[in-house]
């Protein structure tokens, strides 16, 4: 019997105490993985979308803060720039820059997930947001030289950034999935990712305020050529704030993250710690501090005698590749990342009409540099606030009722049909036409694909593969995203005049966003109903139910030990769907 400790934190409850009377380790994990799977909804379930919520808040300010700070990049480093390109980022600077972000992410995605996975979640979750408060903060006080530009710096920072982004998220859903109570563990973990229209609209919020600040000194130039003397010190000063006040949220959730106990699920199936997964369990539904901190000697000799004994394989690559080389397996793999490269190509794509809606709404340009940063911001909240906010919530209310493929399935759909609309009939729609087409696909990327290709990965997968393959489908997405800013937005340009600023393709690139939500319908017919299931039963360790699989679980050749049973059959640990 195993020592009764203590551990964990207000956002996570550790479990341990109340199994460790009972010897069979089997057992002690059914129990305690039932416990956090039949938990009423309380308290330290909001407070541990909070912490990971946080993560998503910052990720999305850092992301969207670029598209507002770019121009006034231009402003203070172009300046000298001859005709009118004066006071203009170049366009290859200007796609850099942003794609840099979208290439940390994919390394971040498939590292953090990978040695989430190997050392646990509780060591790595929190190392991202140190990195991402760095990273941040050192672009708020980048500078060029002669020797390097501000674009090289800006890009490395970038990068680095983009690692952290990329590494929250397979560690903030698969953490929030493993903890989470089954009844609505699909609204825990889209309203994590819901915080990402927040963070969207606290970046246009910020931008305004200090548009606001410096408008006396904005006041004095007419136009981006012009602002010199006191307005280009202003937004020298107005970008660096802008940029810089990202790290803030990160700090407040950094203590929280690292003073998480590691997930019991991880600790059972991975780790093979059993006491310690015990005590995780019993700290994270109290709502104590720290983590538990079970007798070592009696630690040691569950742990021992737990290794073999317990169910679930343990994890290899000769186990991975043999895992996903089945197809029933390695179709979910294939239709999470696949679904997710597709819906990314379109949704960083549909901002190619950022301008084009903005100008439709009557927030573009100005006569001064102040209308022109004071429009900007104001416009970007409209759009935030138009279709992306209620989307991330819609998708909240209706996840764990609707389901998560049939909301991504219908959300595919609707999207194929306003692109093609959008594409063939780009020419003839008036400014209002578009615009009402441009919130509805909002709404519907965010009630929809966008958040159910971040959920789904993150219940789908055994515990010993669930971070690994979350960063492989999350890489996928951003591969997508950059191929939509390298590829589709030098596209849409194609036939223009030298210097003009003129999308003669852009009717063309939006077709082909229509065949890639087309592709994504497919996609989505390869992912399973993860909707009111344990992650045991999504994962084929249930016996008796569908997903069953005897091999995967750990069950195969494990034969009745009970006395004059003589049947031959395989006696599997039977694990009760709860």
């Amino acid at each position: 019997m195993a020592n009764k400790t203590s551990g964990g934190n207000a956002a996570f409850h550790n479990f341990n105490n109340d199994f460790a009377h009972i010897a069979d380790p089997n057992e002690r994990r059914r129990l305690a993985l039932a416990e956090i799977d039949k938990a009423p909804f309380g308290w330290y379930h909001v407070r541990a979308i909070a912490v990971a919520g946080i993560g998503f808040f910052t990720d999305a300010y850092d992301i969207f803060a670029i598209n507002l700070v770019t121009a006034m990049l231009g402003v203070v480093y172009w300046q000298d720039a001859k005709g009118k390109s004066a006071g203009k980022i170049p366009t290859n600077s200007d796609t850099a820059i942003k794609v840099a972000t979208s290439g940390g992410t994919v390394l971040g995605q498939v590292g953090f997930g990978w040695a989430a996975d190997m050392v646990g979640r509780k060591r790595m979750y929190g190392l991202e947001l140190i990195l991402i408060i760095f990273a941040t903060l050192a672009q708020s006080l980048s500078s060029d030289s002669p020797s390097i530009s501000i674009v090289g710096v800006i890009i490395f920072w970038r990068v680095m950034m983009g690692v952290g982004i990329g590494g929250d998220y397979p560690l903030s859903s698969i953490i929030t999935s493993e903890f989470a109570t089954t009844k609505w563990r699909g609204a825990m973990m889209g309203s994590v990712f819901a915080m990402q229209g927040f963070g969207q609209f606290a970046a246009a919020i910020i931008s305004l305020i200090v548009t606001a600040g410096f408008k006396n000194s904005l006041l004095t130039a007419s136009s981006a050529s012009k602002c010199d003397g006191v307005c280009q010190i202003a937004v020298d000063k107005m970008w660096r704030v802008i940029i810089g006040f990202g790290a803030i949220p990160g700090c407040i959730a950094l203590y929280y993250r690292l003073t998480i106990p590691e997930t019991p699920r991880y600790t059972f199936d991975v780790a093979r710690d059993v006491d310690k997964a015990d005590v995780d369990v019993k700290q994270y539904m109290s709502g104590r501090f720290g983590e538990g901190k079970p007798d070592e000697i009696i630690r040691a000799a569950a742990h021992t005698d737990a290794v073999d004994k317990l169910d679930p394989p343990k994890a290899s690559w000769s186990d991975f590749f043999r895992h996903y080389s089945q197809w029933k397996h390695g179709k979910t793999l294939l239709g999470t990342a696949g679904s997710w490269f597709f819906l990314d190509v379109a949704f960083y794509g549909l901002g190619l009409n950022n301008t084009i809606i903005l100008t439709a709404i009557g927030y573009a340009g100005g006569t001064n540099m102040y209308e022109t940063f004071y429009n900007t911001s104001v416009g970007n909240l409209i759009i935030v606030c138009a279709g992306a906010i209620p989307g991330y919530w819609l998708t909240v209310a209706t996840v764990d009722t609707i389901g998560r493929k049939p909301i991504q399935l219908v959300g595919f759909t609707l999207l194929t049909i306003i692109f093609v609309i959008i594409g063939f009939a780009y020419n003839k729609l008036h400014e209002g036409g578009l615009l009402a087409l441009y919130v509805l696909a909002q709404l519907f990327f965010n009630w929809g694909p966008n958040a159910t290709t971040f959920i789904v990965p993150g219940e789908c997968f055994p515990t010993r593969y669930r971070s690994t393959s979350h960063g492989i489908s999350a890489a996928s997405g951003k591969v997508g995203a950059i191929v939509a800013q390298t590829v589709f937005g030098p596209l849409r340009t194609r036939g223009a005049p030298k210097g003009s600023t003129k999308s003669p393709w852009l009717n063309h690139v939006m077709e082909i966003f229509a065949l890639f939500m087309l592709c994504g319908v497919f996609t989505t017919l390869l992912i399973p109903e993860t909707k009111r299931k344990t992650l045991e039963e999504l994962a084929g360790e249930v016996p008796g139910t569908p997903n069953y699989d005897p091999i995967s679980s750990g069950h195969m050749g494990k034969r009745d030990s009970v006395s004059g049973s003589g049947s031959g059959e395989e006696n599997v640990h039977p694990e009760k769907a709860v």
